[in-house]
């Protein structure tokens, strides 16, 4: 009877802080926010999340913000940092920052944003949507499919696509092999161009745009964090840059079929008020994904390689 009884309290106890807290007595709460890297897409997400909340809780709601600069030891050491400190949720913002996360805590809730695909961050098999765990967000996977159809659209005589992309980053490989197998269904030679880290971005990006009538970059975090490097090497070149999203489009792309990553911050503080305050079942929760997306493109660089784009492209401001 004394074990049942412990088993039944210990039961109670997991599910109060997988689904949140439901309502804390003194109403604050703490958020602890661990971002990847510095740019421009991480840096709206993490805005959208804190002005979701914000409008919702004002004053009541704390922010500890932190920046790994890209490196996936900081995201460990900031995630436990968090869990030392007793946040009420963590915001991973980047797959280092939600693998770190996850390995911190399998308790306080952590919603995931900018992360493409869950199942390849987590290792999850036979994906469903939801993870089953103290874990749930929002993706920014933009649809692969109609990524290559844009290039397509743009580049129809072009024979060589270079992939470039972080191989340090899962979810950048992912979107590689996705593009690769439709860019191939549609006549283009592809070739993958990797890099471990920023050290080596130039010499890689070198030699893709040596060797590629086209480039395509995913969303890539540490391509984000150095576009000028490989807008340097591109743009003189003559290469054109088709990129996951507009951080990296507007730093050294044409064009780029994007999300907005303000909207899927936003959405995943939407989520994190349900949790924290409405006691919703972050195990249930499932994984949202952006509403729209557009076709934007860099003015500047459209008009140095004399590209002419569709008008149904929005320029990047």
């Amino acid at each position: 009877m004394k074990k049942l009884l412990a088993l039944i309290l210990t039961t109670v106890m997991m599910t109060t802080l997988l689904t949140g807290c439901g309502g804390k007595e003194d109403g604050t709460y703490k958020i602890g926010i661990c971002q990847l890297v510095q740019h421009p897409a991480l840096d709206a997400a993490t805005q959208g999340f804190q002005d979701a909340l914000t409008e919702k809780l004002g004053d009541k709601v704390t922010f500890d913000v932190q920046n790994a600069s890209g490196d996936s030891a900081t995201c460990a050491t900031i995630a436990n940092q968090f869990v030392s400190n007793d946040v009420d949720l963590i915001l991973a913002n980047a797959t280092a920052s939600l693998q770190a996360s996850a390995a911190a805590t399998d308790t306080i809730p952590i919603l995931g944003t900018s992360i493409t695909d869950y199942a390849t961050a987590l290792e999850i098999d036979n994906w469903t949507g939801t993870t089953g765990t103290n874990i749930s967000g929002t993706s920014d996977l933009a649809p692969l499919a109609e990524q290559a159809a844009m290039l397509n659209e743009l580049f129809p005589d072009a024979t060589n696509v270079g992939i470039l992309y972080c191989s340090a980053e899962p979810n950048s490989a992912y979107q590689a092999e996705v593009v690769r197998t439709e860019l191939t269904n549609l006549g283009y030679a592809c070739t993958d161009y990797t890099f471990a880290d920023t050290n080596d971005i130039a010499t890689v990006a070198t030699n893709a745009a040596a060797e590629s009538d086209v480039i395509y970059i995913p969303t890539d975090n540490t391509a984000a964090s150095a576009t000028e490097v490989i807008n340097n090497v591109c743009l003189p070149a003559g290469v054109p840059v088709i990129a996951g999203e507009e951080g990296i489009c507007s730093g050294c792309g044409v064009a780029t079929l994007s999300i907005d990553y303000y909207d899927i911050g936003y959405k995943a503080g939407e989520m994190a008020y349900e949790i924290l305050v409405n006691g919703a079942d972050i195990t249930t929760m499932p994984v949202e994904f952006a509403e729209t997306t557009t076709k934007k493109y860099n003015a500047t660089n459209c008009d140095t390689l004399g590209i002419t784009v569709p008008d149904n492209y929005v320029v990047i401001e």
